[in-house]
């Protein structure tokens, strides 16, 4: 018993009591048993205590012996001074350039390259039919050439080789790809200016490619003499070759030159890709087929009923560029037919969805695929019905109850009453045949959401089958949807441009010259604005002859030179005018004749305040030769009407309640001088029949009768206006006069603030 308790303590005790015993045992044995001998004197002693002590050094490592040498070498240590350096001195890091897209440093490249062969003869002719038709499909073609003409066809990119053999051509094309567009794309596809490409069908099929397979694809063909193995492709149906073919047959390019001979071009490439990369033309690749169709002499692609025809990516040899476009004609219908059935499927499916959907059939809107109908939120933004009739419409742009319906919409209606007739005859044939007897109702509206729509009250004659026939009527909807939004090019231009600032003065305005120049020169003078200003004095003949004795200007002159010394580099000049009616054109005839061509202007009016924000869209709007942009201002209400009963703001904002762009205003613009100048060369034969048309018009009605530019007008919440009422000219024509009047009225204030002014006038009234 005692001993198995003595067991079970042992057990439990026996561990640690061994750990214990290793432990001692352990350090016993590390315990260095070597006497150190001291050859310290006292001083030493006690430089040594202290070095113990951390305060002159460190403490001797353990087990460690110091000897005199290590002694004599501690007190022997000199420190060393570094000098120091100056970080300019500093040889300055090296500039890491990157590139300048993202898709270049990642290696990212575009898709397809297209190259295609001409000659001298014919690049006016079939190259340029060739570059209509797919160059706006695809984002690269380039045309080689031996020799070209001296002028080079418009929009086209031509490389030319200088020399017309063939051979030479076709080795100097490859090279010059290798060295400017082997690093960009994948894939490069070859053709002759005889060969019809449809580029979206090429697009596809590189789309669907392997980018890394060495791949040369087209139309085999056996070598001439059928003396070496493999086949080429030919040239006249084009074929694609892949960029890691290309970069494997690189270096033997110079090799296939002078070993290779061959007539053809396309033969002598085939045999210098099987020779250095054995590598064969194949018209098919995974599952991909590489589809042509031989065209015969004088054919018709409109007769042609052939599958391999409708299935082609190249047609071959084409005689002319009118069978080029024949051709281009005949495989558009066929991609747009393709467009309305997926169009029709689409449609079918959104219906078919549409029922079990929580509101069922109401979900899917008419017509289906089409945005849903503009919803009001306002009474002011009701969309306005227009009436009309096949001869008259009720809606007149100058505010006449009724006009004749004539150009483009009467083209509108006429198109609209055949497509819903055609509508309707696709749905009741071949059971009723209807043909239209007349029209007694046509409704119609813009919605800025889904495009035009229309109702129309239609008399029809019915036919059955058989013969029968009788009248009714028939209501129908119709949809001219908005098409697709299109970008345009516009040319590129600058915030560098100087801007030449016109500002036409006369008696009335002098009042707010002095509020004009204070602003402007807080934005333009002091922030050294790239922009002149220039004041044009206009004087009547009575005004003029008095000029001497008192000039109506002296006040404004004044200003000007207390401006020019506050600011010394600044220079306002200015220019007199005697005139009795003022008119804009005959202003600009006189500064445009004192102004180089490339100048810019931006003619406004003594109320406007102009800063640098407006300024820099002035000149990104204004495009020389292209486009003139008559900006709309923000036009103050009539304090006395917005602040009726309340205190003026020191500064507008722009609310609804302070303001309103005035789109009847005509005033600023921005144009170049060159463009003024080709414009009023064209009015020279109407100013001859007619001398008073520079009265009568002003520069908006002469850039849009006149020139052939773009009238670009946009609202700018840059460009602000103070409230002033001005005198319209009863000489302008009607249509100016009346613009202004309607500004005069639409600028006094809103029409809560006007109802709300009439309504305490007439509780005023009746007491």
């Amino acid at each position: 018993m005692r001993f198995s308790v003595f067991i079970s303590v042992l057990r439990s005790v026996g561990p640690v009591v061994i750990g214990i015993s290793l432990g001692f045992t352990l350090s016993l044995l590390s315990t260095n048993w070597t006497e150190e001998t001291c050859y310290l004197d006292a001083k030493q002693r006690e430089d040594a205590s202290l070095g113990q002590d951390g305060l002159l050094k460190g403490a001797r490592k353990p087990n460690s012996i110091s000897t005199p040498n290590d002694m004599e070498s501690e007190e022997d240590f000199q420190p060393r001074i570094v000098p120091y350096k100056n970080k300019d001195q500093q040889s300055t890091p090296k500039k890491v350039f990157r590139a300048r897209y993202i898709s270049t440093e990642l290696g990212m490249r575009e898709r397809l390259f297209v190259g295609i062969l001409t000659s001298k003869n014919t690049m006016n002719t079939m190259g340029v039919a060739v570059n209509r038709t797919i160059s706006h499909h695809l984002d690269t073609v380039i045309f080689f050439t031996g020799t070209r003409n001296r002028k080079v066809p418009h929009g086209m990119f031509v490389v030319s080789h200088g020399d017309e053999r063939l051979i030479w051509n076709m080795f100097q094309t490859i090279r010059y790809i290798s060295d400017h567009y082997i690093n960009e794309y994948d894939w490069f596809y070859f053709a002759q200016d005889d060969t019809y490409t449809e580029a979206d069908r090429i697009k596809t099929l590189v789309a669907h490619l392997s980018m890394d397979r060495e791949l040369y694809m087209g139309s085999p063909e056996e070598f001439i003499g059928g003396e070496m193995e493999g086949k080429y492709c030919y040239g006249g149906f084009g074929y694609i070759v892949s960029r890691t073919l290309l970069l494997r047959l690189q270096p033997f390019l110079e090799n296939c030159r002078n070993d290779i001979l061959s007539a053809r071009p396309d033969e002598w490439l085939g045999r210098c890709i099987i020779d250095y990369t054995n590598t064969n033309c194949v018209s098919e690749f995974e599952e991909l087929q590489y589809h042509h169709y031989e065209l015969g002499k004088n054919s018709d692609p409109a007769k042609e009923k052939s599958e391999q025809l409708q299935k082609a990516l190249t047609v071959h040899p084409v005689s002319d560029p009118e069978q080029m476009y024949r051709l281009h004609r005949y495989f558009t219908e066929i991609e747009l037919q393709k467009t309305y059935d997926e169009i029709a499927k689409l449609q079918a499916e959104i219906k078919n969805v549409s029922v079990v959907a929580f509101e069922g059939n109401r979900s899917a809107q008419w017509p289906v695929g089409i945005n849903p109908p503009f919803e009001p939120k306002t009474r002011f933004e009701v969309l306005k019905w227009e009436y009309f009739t096949e001869e008259e419409i009720y809606s007149c742009i100058d505010g006449s109850p009724k006009c004749e319906l004539r150009g483009i919409d009467r083209m509108d209606v006429a198109d609209v009453i055949d497509t819903a007739i055609e509508e309707l005859n696709k749905k009741y044939k071949p059971v009723l045949h209807l043909k239209k007897q007349q029209l007694i109702n046509g409704y119609r509206r813009f919605d800025p959401i889904r495009g035009m729509e229309y109702t129309l009250d239609l008399q029809l004659e019915v036919v059955n089958q058989k013969g029968h026939s009788r009248s009714i009527t028939k209501r129908v909807h119709l949809v001219r949807p908005l098409s697709q939004i299109e970008i345009i090019p516009m040319p590129y231009v600058t915030e560098a441009t100087r801007v030449h600032i016109i500002i036409p003065l006369t008696q009335q305005d002098r009042n707010y010259v002095d509020h004009f120049l204070e602003v402007f020169a807080s934005n333009a003078f002091e922030t050294s604005e790239n922009a002149i200003l220039t004041l044009l004095f206009i004087y009547d003949p009575v005004e003029a002859q008095q000029v001497n004795q008192n000039d109506i200007f002296a006040s404004v002159k004044a200003q000007i030179n207390a401006y020019e010394r506050k600011y010394p580099t600044v220079k306002i000049p200015w220019i007199s005018v005697k005139t009795e009616i003022p008119s804009q054109i005959k202003f600009m005839d006189i500064i445009s004749k004192k102004h180089p061509v490339d100048t810019l202007f931006f003619l406004a009016s003594v109320n406007t305040n102009i800063n640098s924000e407006f300024l820099n869209r002035c000149r990104m709007n204004s495009i020389n030769n292209w486009q003139v942009f008559f900006p709309i201002h923000f036009q103050d209400y009539n304090p006395d009407v917005a602040y009726h009963n309340q205190p003026r703001p020191a500064t507008v904002d722009l609310i609804r309640d302070a303001g309103h762009f005035d789109r009847r205003s005509f005033e600023e613009s921005c144009f170049y001088n060159s463009d003024y100048m080709a414009t009023r060369t064209r009015m020279v034969a109407d100013v001859q029949e007619n001398e008073e048309i520079l009265e009568t018009i002003d520069m908006y009605d002469m850039f849009v009768k006149y020139s052939g530019l773009h009238v670009f007008r946009a609202v700018e919440p840059a460009l602000h206006q103070q409230y002033r009422y001005q005198a319209c000219n009863p000489r302008l024509s009607e249509d100016i006069y009346h613009r202004c009047v309607q500004s005069n009225l639409e600028g006094l204030g809103s029409r809560s603030q006007l109802a709300l002014l009439l309504f305490e006038q007439e509780q005023g009234n009746s007491t």
